[in-house]
C-alpha cells in the first residue's frame, strides 16, 4: 500500500468503538435470529467461500480436536466438521447464547452433534488446557474482543505445538478505485440494508463497518500474531482484500 492511500485509511477509521461484553453479546443476541441471512446476504454468498479456504489453508491433520472461537452460529466449525477425520472432535465457543443456539440446531440438522461441542465461552479466558487443540480458528470474531493480544495469547495457550492459529477477518481493498466503491458500500449501503432489515437497539450493522474501520488488517495484524507467540505468520487477502486469512504456527 502507498503512503497516500494509507494515510486516507487512517483518516477513515473511526476510533472508539464500544467493545464492552454487554454490548457486544447483547448486540449479537438481538441479530441472533437473522445472523446467517443477513451474512449471506451483505456479502453475496462470499462469506462461505472464504471459509471454504480457511478450511484448506489451516487443514486439520490427523484426529486432534480443533477450536472455534467466537464461533456465532458455527459456519466455520461446521466447515471444519465437513473437513476433519470423523474422529475428530470439535469446539465451538462464543459468549453470546443466543448466538449458540442456533448453532446447536445447525448441528443437530448437520448431524454434527456427535462430534460438534458448542460451549459458552469468552475468548480472552478460555476455559481449555494448555497446548490441546491442533487448529485455533476465529472467522470475523477477533475484531470485536475489547483486548486484542489477549485473545490472540489465550488462542495461542491452547494450541499445540506445531498446532496452526487461523485468524479470518475483514480488510480493506488497498486497490484505490475498488477500495474508494468498497467503502461507500460498508459504511452507508450495508448499514441501511442491515438496520432495515434486523432492526435492533445496539446498530449493529453501523458498529460492523466502524469495528473494522479501526482495526488492525494485512502485516499490522500479522506482527500482532507474532507477538503472540506465532511463528511462520502468513496473510491471504481474498477478493481483492476484502477479508483476509492469517495463518501461523505455534
Amino acid at each position: 500500500m502507498n503512503g497516500n492511500q494509507q494515510d486516507v485509511d487512517i483518516a477513515e477509521k473511526t476510533p472508539g468503538v464500544d467493545k464492552s461484553a454487554a454490548r457486544v453479546r447483547g448486540m449479537f443476541g438481538e441479530i441472533a435470529r437473522r445472523y446467517d441471512f443477513l451474512n449471506h446476504l451483505l456479502s453475496l454468498n462470499t462469506d462461505r467461500y472464504w471459509r471454504w479456504r480457511t478450511v484448506r489453508r489451516a487443514p486439520p491433520q490427523g484426529t486432534a480436536p480443533i477450536l472455534d472461537l467466537c464461533t456465532g452460529t458455527g459456519d466455520l466449525a461446521l466447515a471444519y466438521f465437513r473437513a476433519a477425520d470423523q474422529a475428530t472432535r470439535i469446539v465451538a465457543a462464543d459468549f453470546c447464547h443466543e448466538m449458540l443456539t442456533i448453532g446447536r440446531d445447525k448441528g443437530r440438522r448437520a448431524r454434527a452433534s456427535d462430534r460438534i461441542s458448542f460451549v459458552e465461552a469468552d475468548a480472552q479466558e478460555l476455559p481449555f488446557a494448555d497446548d490441546f487443540f491442533q487448529i485455533v480458528s476465529v472467522a470475523f470474531g477477533l475484531r470485536n474482543l475489547s483486548d486484542t493480544m489477549r485473545g490472540l495469547e489465550e488462542m495461542v495457550r491452547v494450541c499445540r505445538p506445531q498446532g496452526q492459529v487461523a485468524v479470518l477477518e475483514f480488510s480493506q481493498p488497498g486497490f484505490r478505485p475498488l477500495g474508494a466503491i468498497y467503502r461507500a458500500y460498508f459504511r452507508y449501503v450495508l448499514p441501511a440494508i442491515g438496520q432495515a432489515l434486523v432492526r435492533n437497539q445496539h446498530a449493529a450493522y453501523n458498529y460492523l463497518p466502524q469495528s473494522v474501520g479501526e482495526f488492525a488488517s494485512g502485516a499490522e495484524l500479522a506482527e500482532m500474531l507474532s507477538a503472540a507467540g506465532l511463528r511462520n505468520v502468513t496473510f491471504h487477502p481474498m477478493t481483492l482484500g476484502v477479508a483476509t486469512l492469517y495463518v501461523g504456527t505455534k
